[in-house]
Order: structure tokens, then sequence, then C-alpha cells
């Protein structure tokens, strides 16, 4: 019983110095970019040793999938939440006010993940696991209208769910490139409204008919 009282309190102190290489990497890779940082800044910022590092991390890499995957699931559960308010009858045009509100639009976290999408598109193993990370908030998306489809339609355009998934994340990639350039994170969120208003209803802001689908 006295070892797995240890063990509780050795997990604890893991998880908070997980943490808080998590939180000095994010704010290092933010100000120097992901492909100029080594471990040793990171740890040097955190105020561990590079055991501490190698005992939660095995490289640069698996520590940002880490700050990655904090993020993406932040942001799927931002949108999960805005949109489940309506129940099975989604007001689309209401629930793009509320995902734009809330989705997360951080510049700090825009540059960390720019650095990282270029230093994953030169290597094939480091993207596929990106992809698979950025899958999560598609499925999110597309599950959820999805289970709306038999109250409104989506654009012909778009196809099915899963296409107006793909669609509402471009969007949102858009945005926050522009958002990198000029900083005006209140801009950012009225272009993101705008284009996804525009891309999941008629075009007039109000919600196709369900019975428009073929």
């Amino acid at each position: 019983m006295a070892a797995r009282t240890t063990g509780g309190r050795v997990t604890r102190r893991r998880v908070r110095t997980r943490a808080d290489l998590l939180d000095a990497a994010f704010a290092v890779f933010a100000a120097k970019g992901f492909g100029h940082v080594s471990i040793e800044e990171v740890c040097q910022a955190a105020g561990y040793s590079r055991g501490a590092f190698y005992s939660n991390f095995d490289s640069l890499d698996e520590l940002f999938f880490a700050l990655y995957r904090e993020r993406a699931e932040l942001i799927a559960e931002q949108v999960s939440g805005a949109l489940a308010v309506d129940g099975p009858d989604l007001d689309v045009p209401a629930a793009v006010d509320r995902v734009t509100e809330v989705l997360l639009l951080d510049r700090d976290w825009l540059l960390v993940k720019t650095d990282f999408l270029v230093h994953a598109a030169r290597d094939p193993a480091v993207a596929r696991t990106l992809l698979e990370h950025r899958a999560r908030l598609r499925r999110a998306i597309a599950d959820r209208l999805g289970r709306a489809r038999g109250h409104c339609a989506l654009p012909a355009v778009l196809g099915d769910a899963d296409g107006a998934a793909h669609a509402v994340v471009a969007a949102y990639d858009g945005v926050t490139t522009q958002l990198l350039l000029d900083g005006d994170v209140a801009r950012a969120r009225g272009w993101l409204k705008q284009l996804l208003t525009a891309l999941l209803t008629d075009g007039s802001g109000t919600t196709a008919r369900a019975e428009r689908i073929v």
C-alpha cells in the first residue's frame, strides 16, 4: 500500500514536470522557431535537467506532438460544444457565431504550428502523425454535421459532412495565416464568421432545407 502511495506522488510529480516542460517549450518555440530550439534550451527555460526531459519525451518532435494534441483537443472541444447547443435541429448561422467567438486564435500557437508544418512537410513520418492529429478536428466537425444532416442541408458543392469538415478546417487555416501577418484577432474572427457562413449555408446566411438534399 505504501508503494502505491509513493508511486502516486511520483506520478503527480511527473505530471507537473511534463506540464512545465510543455509550457516552457511553447514559449521558446514561439520566440525562436521550432527548428532553432534545442532540448537544452527547453530544459533551461523549464528549470529541469535533460534527464527530466528524457523521462517524459524521446525527442522534440514528441514534445511538439504533445503540445499539438492539447490544442487540437481544445479546438475540437470548443467546436463540439458550440455545435451541441441546438440539439439535432442545428441552426448553422447561430452555431457559426458561437464557433467563431470561442475558437482558439492564438498567434504564438500559430507561429509554433506553422514552423512544425514546414518541418513535417520534409519528413513523411512526422507528416503522417501530424495528419492524424489534424483529422481529429475534422472528425469532430463531421460527426456533428452528420448528426444534423436530417434537419438541415449542406450546400451540394461540399458533398457530405466529411467534405464540409475539410472545408471548415481549410477556412480556419486560411484565416489563421492572415492572422500571423496582421495580428488582428478581431478581424480574423470576422473573416472566419463570413467564410463559415458562406460555406455552410446557401450563401444568404439562411440554413438550407433538408428536403433539398438529393
